[in-house]
């Protein structure tokens, strides 16, 4: 069912703060009378090149009239993303961070107020004054996330969610299903539309010209041989494997790596250590997180549980040190997808699986 729906920035300001005013959280810097120097460049932004325009995203279809002037990012992929695209100064706000900033974005990345280093209240989210609002994951802009696209536009502001979301069954509690392979240029296509959407098209196509060339080297680096690998991305007591086609699939599927939980359509199942060591992976990649919301986050405190559980301890990989550390940013879908597969090219190749 398609939600049709246009976008002003010029009135989200003032839209939002009474919202927030009728839940008694106080804001800054916004009244009434003459347009804000914000305000006035959305309106001038009016005019640009290509708007107003339509895109549909996750079955709803969004008409803008400008590019957004004040975004919100709610999930790191997203962050890096309109970073990657030098957008810095066109958002008012970035939540739900599980590793630091890509070293590149970093200095950018300083500009942009950081609501939350998990989830920010929606309050929060108003209290910077949104006009577009962005996200990698359903959970976090969906029904009981931070906020939902409906909520939104009955202020509104626009939101934008991760295609790569839109394409698996989002039904339940866990973190979905996926009965089509994700492929990569669902994650482009995420790069493009938010270029699109914030009047940069050529910066989008330059971004996604970058990694598919990137992508393309890693691919030569693949191993000559079958390797078969696990990906663990956290918790110790019943860990969360990827199964077979999110963005671990993309990296397998590159470099002919085989995930020996491909048998699986489920995002992340929760998969019990006898299974584990029963599959018996040559490799096992570990993601290497900062957060702190689950067991075993890091990859020292997988590797640890890993050599101490006497079911796993026996297992090849973990007897012979076959370990390959990513950042947890690299195990979901975006563009740390590519990243992912040169870390994961370059580490087999250092453990002679090349």
């Amino acid at each position: 069912m398609h939600l049709s729906r246009t976008i002003r920035p010029t009135l989200i300001r003032t839209v939002a703060a009474s919202a927030v005013l009728v839940l008694g959280a106080a804001l800054v810097g916004c009244g009434a009378g003459q347009p804000s120097g914000a305000q006035q460049a959305a309106a001038d932004a009016g005019d640009a090149a290509g708007f107003p325009f339509t895109l549909t995203n996750c079955g709803r279809e969004i008409t803008l009239e400008a590019p957004p002037e004040r975004a919100v990012s709610l999930n790191q992929g997203s962050t890096e993303i309109l970073l990657s695209l030098g957008l810095a100064d066109r958002m008012a706000g970035t939540a739900v961070w599980t590793d630091p900033v890509l070293d590149s974005l970093a200095e950018d990345n300083e500009r942009v107020p950081r609501l939350a280093d998990d989830w920010p209240s929606y309050e929060r989210v108003l209290e910077a004054e949104p006009d577009f609002v962005t996200a990698s994951f359903i959970s976090t802009l969906g029904e009981g996330g931070v906020t939902t696209p409906e909520d939104l536009e009955k202020l509104g502001v626009g939101s934008y969610l991760s295609p790569a979301e839109c394409v698996k069954d989002n039904e339940g509690d866990d973190d979905g299903t996926r009965l089509d392979p994700l492929e990569i240029e669902t994650i482009f296509q995420e790069i493009t539309d938010l270029a699109r959407i914030f009047g940069v098209p050529d910066r989008g196509e330059k971004l996604v010209a970058d990694l598919s060339q990137r992508l393309e080297a890693a691919r030569t680096k693949a191993p000559a041989g079958e390797v078969s690998a696990m990906y663990w991305f956290a918790n110790s007591e019943s860990p969360y494997l990827a199964g077979c086609c999110g963005g671990p699939g993309i990296i397998g599927r590159t470099l002919g790596v085989e995930n020996v939980f491909d048998d699986t359509t489920d995002e992340w199942p929760q998969i019990n250590w006898e299974t584990v060591a029963e599959r018996n992976p040559d490799v096992i990649v570990l993601g290497d997180l900062t957060r702190k919301s689950q067991t075993a986050e890091t990859a020292r405190a997988k590797i640890d549980y890993l050599k101490s559980n006497p079911v796993t301890a026996r297992m090849d990989a973990v007897r012979n040190d076959r370990f390959v550390t990513v950042s947890g940013a690299e195990l979901n879908p975006s563009i740390r997808t590519v990243y992912a597969v040169e870390n994961v090219a370059d580490q087999l190749a250092a453990l002679g699986l090349r």
